[in-house]
């Protein structure tokens, strides 16, 4: 599965031209009317109302909205989709960041116009976006991009790495699921405990299989009004999905990776190959340097090839670097440590020892209790029911 980019007009275009020819068409006009009488006969674009040719969705089935932080081209995500697609209980939508977006937080793009481009997804109707998790999730439920503005439910994932404990707080899978629960729509993030020279790609389809009844509880449990409410659930699959000793229901643990700062020396530093790692990135900041170039000290971000790596280069009124600025350049790595803690309740203890762990995440800690209890009941009987 592949995202790929299509250069067709909108249909939601599509449909309003159709209209204003037909409307002159029936006043008998064979001119065409002047630019100014043109654009003001047209209608205003809305939202699509067909978002996707092939394979029409089918009116009787849920809408489940599908993101990810890892990107629209992510194996997770394309796992997820397809298994989604065959198992032909909702309509699946796809609106996801066009690039890798991990640790982006709940962050949002407020000072930059975000770019929007479809993508093909076998049975999906797919949307790539110039922004966060977050971003996306907003933007789809906002009735800007697609028809709708509500979908039964919202599944982030599959994310490459852990969200453990604190680790949350960094994790954008989580971010685009909170978002979601943030606006009332029921919400599922989920990630695949990656671990280096061990894990491969096959591990995703794994995890899909090993959540794929969780999922499937979840659709027929929202319409029935029996899922937990008021809460988001955070399921962290182990890293042999298929050899995992069953779902649990898991707390919140304090854990997180060290945030590992190197110092990367200048001569390993390739600035001169920074401008055409990425044209379209090169674009976009060239345009915002333009703007900022009167301000005294404005900063200019360089994104390099590396992903974890940042250049911050500041720059006088005209544009001109200083040259007795000192300038050092800094990697981050989030180091993976071991878990202290003996309690077999934590998502981190739950998730070493082979279980997939559970965990409900409410927006408010006085309700974070009785989410808990409500899950753990609401899990034993789902699954249950699944078998």
């Amino acid at each position: 599965m592949a995202s790929v980019k299509d250069n067709r007009l909108p249909p939601g275009l599509v449909s309003n031209l159709q209209q204003v020819l037909a409307r002159r068409k029936e006043d008998g006009s064979a001119d065409p009317p002047a630019a100014d009488d043109a654009a003001a006969a047209e209608p205003p674009i809305e939202p699509s109302t067909s978002d996707s040719a092939p394979g029409a969705d089918d009116c009787s089935k849920p809408i489940v909205l599908v993101t990810s932080s890892d990107g629209i081209e992510s194996p997770g995500l394309a796992r997820l989709v397809e298994a989604l697609v065959r198992e032909g209980l909702c309509n699946v939508h796809v609106c996801a960041p066009q690039s890798d977006k991990s640790a982006s937080g709940h962050s949002v793009t407020l000072t930059e116009t975000v770019a929007v481009t479809s993508a093909e997804i076998s049975g999906a109707v797919a949307y790539e976006v110039s922004g966060t998790p977050v971003d996306c999730v907003s933007l789809a439920l906002s009735g800007a991009l697609f028809s709708w503005s509500k979908p039964l439910l919202v599944i982030s994932g599959i994310n490459r790495g852990s969200s453990c404990g604190n680790q949350m707080f960094y994790s954008g899978v989580i971010a685009g699921a909170r978002e979601a629960l943030i606006c009332g729509i029921p919400s599922l993030s989920i990630s695949l405990n990656w671990k280096k020279d061990e894990s491969q790609e096959s591990d995703f389809k794994d995890a899909v299989t090993v959540c794929l009844p969780l999922i499937n509880a979840t659709i027929r449990d929202i319409e029935k009004g029996t899922f937990p409410k008021s809460c988001l659930l955070n399921i962290e699959v182990p890293t042999s999905p298929l050899t995992n000793k069953g779902f649990k229901v898991t707390k919140q643990s304090l854990w997180r990776s060290t945030l590992n700062w190197q110092a990367i020396s200048a001569n390993r530093h390739p600035s001169s190959g920074h401008f055409m790692s990425n044209q379209q990135s090169l674009g976009i900041q060239l345009a915002q340097l333009s703007r900022d170039a009167s301000a005294a000290g404005a900063a200019r971000r360089l994104t390099t090839q590396r992903k974890s790596l940042v250049e911050i280069e500041s720059v006088g009124a005209a544009g001109k670097p200083d040259t007795n600025r000192v300038k050092k350049f800094f990697r981050l790595e989030f180091m993976h440590r071991e878990q202290d803690d003996a309690d077999e309740d934590l998502d981190i203890r739950a998730l070493e020892n082979g279980f997939v762990a559970v965990t409900p995440l409410s927006l408010s800690l006085k309700d974070q209790e009785d989410a808990t209890a409500a899950t753990s009941d609401w899990v034993s009987s789902s699954l249950q029911k699944e078998q």
